[in-house]
C-alpha cells in the first residue's frame, strides 16, 4: 500500500534534455520531458532486450532506447521500431509500464500505483508565498525512511549530535503534549531551553517566546514549526523518498518569515542548515552500518521517543491495510533537554 502514495523523484530542474533515471522503492524508473513540456515516468527497461532507457535519448515526444533504437510514447507503448517494415503494425504487447507523475512545487512526483491514494501530493507550506523566504536541500541518507523521519522529529538527539549548533543540554524538564491526528501525529513542546545554541542566537530575539511543534504526516513527511511572538516563523518540511529498505532521498524545504530581512537571514541560515543535516547524515550512517553488522535492528522505545511509535504504527497500518491509530488521542510527557 505504500506504493499508492506520491514521492518526489527529482527536482524539476533536473529533468532537462536527457532522460533521468531514478530508483523508487527498489523500482528503476526513467523520467523524461518531451519537447512540448509533457513529463512521463516509465519502467527503466526496454521491452525488447531490457536495455536501460535512461541511457537513451529524447526524440521530440518519444524516448529512444540506446540498444536498437526503439522509441516509446509517453504512455509506454512502442511507437517506432527501426528494424520493422513500415507496413508491419507494431504488436499491442510491446509496451512498458507507465507510472502516474506530475509536477508540483518545483519537483517531479511519481506514484507506483495506477490508483494514487491522494489526488495530489502534499504541498510545501508557504513556498514562494509573499513575505516568506525559502531554500531547498536534497540529501541522500543511508538509512530507512522510518529512521530518517524519527531523526527529523526527535529533540533529544540534538543535544548530542548538534551540540552548541542547534541545542545544548541544560538538564531542564520540558513538558510536551502529543496528539494523534487523522494523518499522523504532532508533538508540542513548552518552555524548552534555547541557550548556548548558535542557531537560536542568530535567528531569534533572546526574550521572544517560542511555540515549537513537530509533526509526522503519513506516510513520509515531517514538518517542524518554530513560531515566535515577534511574528518570526521558521518551517522545516522534509519529504522522504524511499530508494530501498536502507536508503532514503530526502527533499527538504525550509521556509521562514522574518520581515524585512529574510534575504539576509538566508545568507547564514542556509549553510548552517546544511552543516546540521550533514551531522544527521553521519550519525544515521553510523547507525545503519551497525545495524548491518548485527544483521537487524533491535530498538527499544522510551516515553521521550515522542513520535517514533506513531511513525511505526502508521506505516505498518498502511503496509498491512489495517486501521492506523485513532485521531484525537492526547497524552502529556515530561522529558529532560
Amino acid at each position: 500500500m505504500l506504493e499508492s502514495y506520491w514521492y518526489i523523484a527529482c527536482q524539476s530542474k533536473e529533468l532537462g534534455r536527457k532522460p533521468f533515471g531514478v530508483e523508487l522503492l527498489q523500482q528503476p524508473i526513467v523520467l523524461f520531458r518531451t519537447a512540448n513540456n509533457t513529463i512521463s515516468a516509465l519502467e527503466d527497461r526496454c521491452a525488447h532486450r531490457n536495455a536501460p532507457l535512461s541511457q537513451g535519448k529524447i526524440c521530440q515526444a518519444r524516448l529512444e532506447c540506446p540498444y536498437h533504437g526503439w522509441q516509446y510514447s509517453i504512455d509506454g507503448k512502442a511507437a517506432i521500431i527501426p528494424a520493422m517494415l513500415d507496413s508491419c503494425p507494431i504488436p499491442n504487447n510491446l509496451f512498458i509500464k507507465r507510472y502516474p507523475c506530475l509536477e508540483q512545487d518545483g519537483y517531479v512526483w511519481v506514484c507506483l500505483s495506477e490508483n494514487p491514494a491522494q489526488q495530489k501530493p502534499l504541498e510545501f507550506p508557504y513556498l514562494n508565498q509573499p513575505g516568506w523566504t525559502s531554500f531547498r536541500m536534497k540529501t541522500r541518507f543511508r538509512a530507512a525512511i522510518e529512521t530518517c523521519l524519527e531523526n527529523f522529529l526527535d529533540c533529544p538527539h540534538a543535544t548530542h549530535v548538534h551540540r552548541f549548533w542547534f541545542r545544548t543540554a541544560k538538564a531542564k524538564t520540558v513538558k510536551a503534549i502529543v496528539t494523534s491526528l487523522s494523518d499522523g501525529a504532532v508533538a508540542e513542546y513548552f518552555e524548552e531551553p534555547r541557550e548556548d545554541a548558535l542557531v537560536w542566537w542568530l535567528l531569534t530575539r533572546q526574550k521572544s517566546q517560542m511555540k515549537h511543534t513537530d509533526r509526522f504526516i503519513a506516510p513520509s513527511t515531517s514538518r517542524v514549526d518554530y513560531i515566535f511572538d515577534d511574528r518570526r516563523h521558521y518551517i522545516i518540511t522534509s519529504s522522504c523518498t524511499p530508494i530501498s529498505d536502507s536508503e532514503t532521498e530526502v527533499y527538504t524545504v525550509i521556509s521562514f518569515k522574518v520581515q524585512p530581512i529574510g534575504w539576509l537571514i538566508r545568507i547564514f541560515f542556509e549553510p548552517l542548515s546544511r552543516l546540521i543535516i550533514a551531522q544527521d547524515v553521519r550519525i544515521l550512517d553510523l547507525q545503519q552500518a551497525n545495524i548491518n553488522r548485527f544483521g537487524k535492528a533491535a530498538y527499544k522505545f522510551i516515553p521521550a521517543d515522542l513520535l517514533a511509535p506513531y511513525i511505526a504504527k502508521w506505516r505498518k497500518a498502511i503496509q498491512t491495510n489495517t486501521s492506523p491509530p485513532n485521531a484525537g488521542i492526547e497524552h502529556q510527557i515530561e522529558l529532560q533537554l
